[in-house]
């Protein structure tokens, strides 16, 4: 399996990403930057964290011109698993492949720190391995991860089951005190209608391994692998 992982200038989560992936058996994690034109022979791609063109704007605002963001639309459009990751989740909004915007922290201060997330949605090639309700702990380190969508947008959303991460408490509560950015509903990942793209804010590459204080990131990605390895079938 080859995950392209797409760098672009402010990426600094783009070698921990390639790093997680690769720990996978059979999976080879490629670092692409952004002025590519073509992800042909790719079976997924990641947009990670960092801050593409310094935030300058807005978060992700200015990464979504890219050249290289032509293929991702491209091949998400074809059904290809397509993850972004905090920065990354910020990109997917601004090029229109996820719905609603990422604003500044409802007390405007960066948040960097371990929380906990509540799975809202097993169904999908991203959290198949996880089950419903299942209580994940996962770092995040944003500015901009508050999550703001229109009235008819987030009704669609609940309907559709386009919601799978929610910030909750240890205990799995969502509530407004385990909210670290103001995100409407506590969201703190959405997919596509199609759920081949995924964005959230929390950074699962940096819970892949036990010396960095947990594993629970990984579920997400062994999502993507096996999900992968069946459409390969």
């Amino acid at each position: 399996m080859r995950v392209a992982v797409i760098q672009f200038p402010g990426s600094n989560c783009d070698t921990d990403c390639q790093a997680a992936l690769s720990s996978f058996k059979g999976v080879r994690a490629e670092i692409v930057w952004h002025k590519e034109i073509s992800l042909a022979g790719y079976d997924a791609v990641v947009l990670p964290g960092g801050f593409s063109y310094g935030d300058y704007l807005r978060c992700g605002s200015i990464a979504r011109f890219s050249p290289i963001m032509g293929a991702v639309r491209e091949v998400a459009n074809a059904g290809v698993l397509v993850l972004g990751i905090c920065n990354g989740f910020q990109i997917l909004c601004e090029a229109g492949l996820l719905p609603g915007t990422l604003l500044r922290n409802n007390r405007l201060l960066f948040r960097c720190e371990n929380l906990h997330l509540r799975v809202e949605n097993s169904g999908t090639p991203f959290t198949s391995v996880l089950h419903r309700g299942q209580v994940l702990e996962i770092p995040i380190a944003h500015g901009e991860g508050n999550y703001f969508a229109d009235p008819e947008t987030l009704n669609q959303m609940e309907t559709n089951g386009q919601i799978l991460v929610r910030y909750c408490d240890a205990s799995g509560n969502v509530t407004a005190e385990a909210n670290p950015n103001g995100s409407l509903g506590n969201i703190a990942g959405i997919c596509s209608h199609g759920r081949n793209v995924f964005g959230l804010m929390p950074h699962p590459e940096r819970a892949c391994e036990s010396i960095l204080g947990g594993t629970d990131g990984r579920g997400i990605f062994q999502s993507m692998i096996e999900a992968v390895a069946k459409l390969e079938s």
